[in-house]
C-alpha cells in the first residue's frame, strides 16, 4: 500500500475515534446519556427504581431517595409538627425524564401547602407502568410511612393495567437495571432502533416479554379488589386516603369521554366513603385548547398540566376542609 494511502487511513480512523470521543461526551454531558435511571426487581412491586439515584437528563434534575421515592431523603418516622402526605402511582406521577425534580405532582403540591404556612412533605412512591397491584405491593412492603394522608394516583390505563412484573427490567428500553458501557449504546439502542425498526415494521419485543393481551373487564374487576384490599390496609393504620384520577388525552378531546369503568371505580370509592378528586370532571367545561396544554402525550402530564392537577387537589383537600391538616393556616 502507498504510503499516502496508509496516511489517509490513519486520518480516517483518527478522525473516527475524535468524532466519536467528541459524542460521546456531548451526549454524557449535555443530555446525560450514558446515565440512565436504573431498576431493581422486587418480589413485592414487581420492580421499582434503585434507590440513592441523582441524575441529570436533558437538563431535568431527577433523584430518588433510599425508598425509590422521586422525593429526598426522609427519616423512616416524620420529624414532629411536619405534614407528610405519601403519593403513589405510575409514570403520570413520576414525571419521567421530561418534568424536573421541582415540577412533579408532589413537588408543586409541597411547594403549594407550604406556601400557606405548613412544614410539609409530599411523598412520590411511583414508576412506569405501575397498575394498582403495585401500589399495593409497595404499601406491603414500606408501609406508610407515619404519614398524615395517603393519596392514590389513577389514570385511565390503570383502570385495565395488570399488576406489572419484573420481566420488563432489560427488555424494554426504558427498564434499565444496569448502565449502559457507553452514551451512544444507550441512544442506539434506547431510542434510535426501536424507532427505525418500527417504521419498517420489525418487532422490537423480546422473547419472554410480558403479554399485553388482557380480558379488560376480568382485569378492571381485579383491580378493584386490589384497590379495595389497598384502602383496608391504609385505614387499618387509621390514615385518611384519597384518589385522584388523571384520565388520558383521548377522554378530553376531540369529544369529552368517560373511560371505560371509570363508572365502577367511583361506585367503589363512594361506597367506600373515599374522597374521589376526578381532575377529568373538574376539566370538563375547559376549552380544549386548554386541556391539550396539560398532555405531553395521551398519557403523561405537562407541567402546565401537574400544575392544574394540583390546583385541583389543593382545593378539593386543602381549602375545601376535606383533609383538615393541609387547610391554610389564619393569622
Amino acid at each position: 500500500m502507498p504510503k499516502l494511502t496508509k496516511r489517509l487511513v490513519y486520518r480516517i480512523v483518527g478522525a473516527t475515534i475524535a468524532l466519536l470521543i467528541v459524542t460521546e461526551l456531548i451526549l454524557r454531558l449535555a443530555f446525560g446519556f450514558g446515565s440512565p435511571v436504573l431498576f431493581q426487581a422486587d418480589s413485592y412491586t414487581g420492580y421499582r427504581f434503585q434507590p440513592n439515584q441523582q441524575r441529570v437528563r436533558f437538563g431535568k434534575r431527577i433523584n430518588y431517595n433510599q425508598y425509590s421515592q422521586r422525593s429526598e431523603t426522609i427519616t423512616p418516622t416524620k420529624t414532629p409538627g411536619v405534614l407528610r402526605i405519601l403519593m403513589i402511582g405510575d409514570s403520570v406521577l413520576n414525571g419521567g425524564s421530561p418534568i424536573d425534580q421541582t415540577q412533579t405532582i408532589t413537588e408543586l403540591l409541597e411547594a403549594k401547602i407550604a406556601a400557606v404556612g405548613h412544614s410539609v412533605e409530599v411523598l412520590n412512591a411511583s414508576s412506569g407502568s405501575w397498575g394498582i397491584g403495585n401500589a399495593l405491593g409497595y404499601l406491603r412492603q414500606f408501609g406508610t410511612f407515619n404519614s398524615d394522608g395517603v393519596i392514590l394516583e389513577i389514570g385511565t390505563n390503570d383502570l385495565t393495567q395488570p399488576t406489572s412484573t419484573r420481566q420488563r427490567l432489560d427488555r424494554e428500553p426504558g427498564y434499565p437495571s444496569r448502565a449502559p458501557l457507553l452514551a451512544i449504546e444507550e441512544v442506539v439502542s434506547r431510542y434510535l432502533w426501536p424507532q427505525i425498526a418500527g417504521r419498517l415494521g420489525f418487532s422490537t419485543a423480546t422473547p419472554g416479554e410480558i403479554p399485553t393481551a388482557v380480558d379488560p373487564a376480568r382485569q378492571a374487576a381485579l383491580n378493584r379488589q386490589d384497590l379495595t384490599t389497598t384502602l383496608k390496609l391504609i385505614r387499618d393504620q387509621g390514615i385518611p386516603v384519597f384518589v385522584v384520577f388523571v384520565p388520558a388525552l383521548r377522554n378530553l378531546i376531540p369529544v369529552f369521554n368517560q373511560p371505560d369503568y371509570k363508572a365502577e371505580l367511583l361506585q367503589l370509592l363512594q361506597a367506600s366513603q373515599v374522597v374521589a378528586i376526578d381532575t377529568q370532571a373538574a376539566w370538563a367545561n375547559l376549552p380544549s385548547t386548554t386541556m391539550s396544554t396539560y398532555f405531553r402525550d395521551d398519557n403523561h402530564p405537562t407541567v402546565v398540566g401537574n400544575q392544574a392537577i394540583v390546583a385541583e387537589l389543593f382545593q378539593q383537600l386543602c381549602t375545601s376542609g376535606k383533609f383538615p391538616p393541609c387547610q391554610p393556616k389564619r393569622g
